[in-house]
């Protein structure tokens, strides 16, 4: 039995991986949809184009340079069905030390790419580095508590003995979903939403895959937290700092009311004679 660890690109072409990269594609066409800005990077996996559905003038796509010659492929198909343009790859970098300034980019979309960095946590420093206060970083990745992570477990107890080959790629770690939310909110990160979704068993058979499609909804409804991979969404937060609202928005200050001040030469009846009472000696 060979011992050769899949990676990454050779399982996303698999009846699993097809089916995780379609419910990742539509995932991130509904997030970065209605992001806005002007810089959009995405960090690692090439086979999907996570910002196509985003309307940035300057977007990227970034590879991790010890990863990058794990996999043969330069550039990255809108879908491997659509004819669509072909996204060139921008830079090859490190994830724990990008070339860009601090606060310079507004999006940065991050498919898988935590599990597959050496140092996933100081990446996400780096992130929280070079995004602008109120941009935004979608993450997506594989859930351990799940169908899938728990075959892959038992794969890698079987395959020290030699029984069995790893279920998902082998280069990284899986990162749990509470655990991500911890690093994010130490970095001053806001979730503002969280998806769940691949509940379907763990088959490697595109047809055992395809009979269980029901449970897609079941498992949406039933066990959220359990599925095989999850997706969030989460804007950096800036103590201290206040957005301003436009000018639109403001409310016209109110007038302060007129104060009525007496006026002894103004027109009008004497208070002071009439409020006071008459002096006889004066009549006389």
């Amino acid at each position: 039995m060979s011992h050769q660890i899949i990676g990454l690109t050779d399982w996303l072409k698999t009846p699993p991986g097809e089916y995780l990269l379609d419910w990742e594609r539509e995932r991130f066409d509904q997030a970065v949809g209605d992001i806005f800005g002007y810089h959009a990077l995405q960090l690692g996996l090439p086979e999907v184009d996570a910002l196509r559905a985003n309307r940035m003038p300057h977007q990227w796509l970034a590879l991790d340079a010890p990863g990058a010659s794990t996999g043969p492929s330069a550039s990255l198909s809108a879908s491997p069905e659509a004819a669509a343009p072909v996204r060139q790859v921008a830079l090859l970098t490190h994830s724990v030390a990008l070339p860009f300034a601090t606060n310079s980019l507004d999006l940065v979309v991050l498919p898988h790419t935590l599990e597959l960095s050496l140092d996933p946590h100081t990446t996400l420093s780096e992130v929280e580095r070079v995004l602008v206060p109120e941009g935004r970083v979608v993450i997506s990745g594989l859930n351990p508590a799940s169908l899938w992570g728990l075959r892959q477990r038992r794969s890698k107890l079987c395959r020290r003995l030699g029984f069995t080959e790893l279920f998902a790629p082998g280069q990284g770690e899986l990162i749990g979903h509470w655990r991500l939310r911890d690093w994010l909110r130490l970095l001053s990160f806001e979730v503002e939403s969280a998806q769940f979704g691949c509940y379907r068993p763990a088959f490697d058979s595109a047809s055992l895959l395809a009979r269980f499609g029901l449970m897609d909804a079941a498992g949406a409804r039933w066990w959220p937290i359990f599925g095989a991979a999850y997706f969030l969404v989460a804007t950096k937060r800036v103590r201290g700092m206040r957005l301003l609202e436009p000018g639109w928005k403001t409310r016209n200050a109110r007038a302060p009311a007129p104060a009525v001040v007496a006026n002894r030469g103004s027109a009008g009846p004497d208070l002071a004679s009439s409020s006071l009472p008459s002096n006889p000696k004066s009549s006389s």
